[in-house]
């Protein structure tokens, strides 16, 4: 088997490549605490999709919000001679589509315009599924002569991964043999390979004050006066706190981000009683998440008695950095030549805040790189894809395969 023709099948498959995508991201997969239903239709669909493997093995977990849900993982491998497999892992199931009227088209009808396709999960994590099964499809079998050639579609990464990626790893599905490639971030030209990640927290402020009528401020304890000037303390505690900064992340220091917020009251002239909003923060890895918790606990009891509020600080989820992946690594420098072999650029190292799953490897003591070209528009309105790129990742993870398992 040549790679070079390997990699010209890949290239005239474009039409085959747009029409996965398209048929994938019509079958939404969404959490049940995000009301959907899970990825197991669309588990369903890629199972259908995985021709001319070994094994194809699917393994269920039950969703911890409701059992009746069940959150599959799919494994699929073409069994080489040697110890160990090179596994593409990417997830399946995507972010809640926001406001709707943000869309140009709707979310979960694909549309395919300029080189592109739109659509919810279009770029994550679509991508990374759908270029790892056709680097995969045209790789002979039967002329293995390493490892084995695996591919992974997870559940619950946009989560917690606890019926994903931690599940697998929590149940032995991976050994110290592997290797370990996640398509999770992306940099224009692959001109990247994320070795290393931020620690995450999560945090949830509960903001309890008094409503009253809005002539008569006087008389209550306006919640969302309290949590504005709490979000500000914060911004400036945790600045003070956490002021270091690593020119190996992108971006270089860690953030500590207000995201979610619930709505107040729905008239004017009442002052609300309550409010409630998140952070998400990525912690850069020297720190420990226990002194986020801390502070924010601190800044919070003295925003609560200078409003005369009740404020509780609770931890969503957090996730520890695992030890930055190897650079002298043989995956590593495989990976780096395949990119520079396809792309004729030579990526380079860096550390992101964004988690994946390849920090749960990391965590366990695996290597584990994470790279795709492109990247920018995940979890925003009109997210899309650029078919070039999947075409360019789909040749690079071949002729990583090629170099490991041929």
């Amino acid at each position: 088997m040549e790679l070079e023709s390997v990699l010209g099948k890949i290239e005239k498959s474009r039409a085959d490549i747009v029409r996965e995508m398209v048929d994938m991201i019509r079958i939404p997969a969404l959490a049940p605490v995000n009301g959907g239903s899970g990825e197991g239709e669309r588990a369903d669909h890629l199972v259908s999709r995985l021709e001319g493997y070994d094994s194809v093995v699917r393994i269920d977990v039950p969703d911890d919000t409701d059992p009746s849900i069940m959150r599959p993982n799919i494994l699929a491998r073409k069994n080489g001679p040697e110890e160990g497999t090179v596994w593409i892992v990417a997830h399946m199931d995507t972010v809640p589509v926001g406001n709707l009227d943000d869309w140009e088209s709707p979310p979960f009808e694909p549309r395919v315009e300029n080189g592109r396709i739109y659509g919810r999960g279009t770029e994550d994590n679509g991508q990374a599924v759908i270029s790892s099964m056709f680097a995969s499809k045209f790789l002979d079998k039967n002329k293995l002569t390493k490892r084995s050639i695996g591919i992974a579609y997870v559940a619950d990464e946009e989560m917690t991964s606890a019926m994903g990626i931690e599940y697998l790893l929590d149940n032995g599905c991976f050994s110290e043999k592997d290797v370990f490639i996640v398509p999770d971030w992306g940099s224009p030209g692959g001109m990247h390979i994320e070795i290393a990640e931020k620690n995450l927290i999560w945090l949830n402020f509960e903001i309890t004050g008094k409503s009253t009528h809005g002539s008569t401020p006087n008389k209550g304890a306006n919640a969302l006066r309290a949590s504005s000037h709490l979000i500000v303390e914060l911004e400036k505690a945790f600045g003070k706190e956490f002021p270091e900064s690593d020119p190996m992340f992108i971006p270089s220091k860690s953030t500590f981000e207000p995201t979610r917020s619930i709505a107040t009251v729905e008239n004017v002239n009442t002052v609300p009683g309550y409010h409630e909003f998140s952070m998400d923060i990525r912690l850069l890895p020297e720190y420990d998440l226990d002194d986020v918790v801390i502070t924010a606990r601190y800044v919070a009891s003295c925003i609560s008695e200078k409003y005369g509020t009740d404020i509780a600080v609770r931890e969503v989820q957090r996730h520890r950095s695992g030890k930055q992946s190897a650079t002298d690594d043989p995956a590593y420098l495989a990976l780096r030549e395949s990119v520079k072999q396809v792309t004729g650029r030579e990526p380079t190292p860096v550390g992101v805040g964004g988690a994946t799953c390849a920090n749960f490897f990391r965590v366990k003591g695996y290597n584990a790189y994470v790279w795709e070209t492109g990247g920018g528009t995940l979890h925003t309105p009109n997210e899309y894809v650029e078919i070039e790129n999947i075409i360019t990742d789909a040749k690079v993870f071949a002729t990583l395969f090629y170099k490991l398992c041929f």
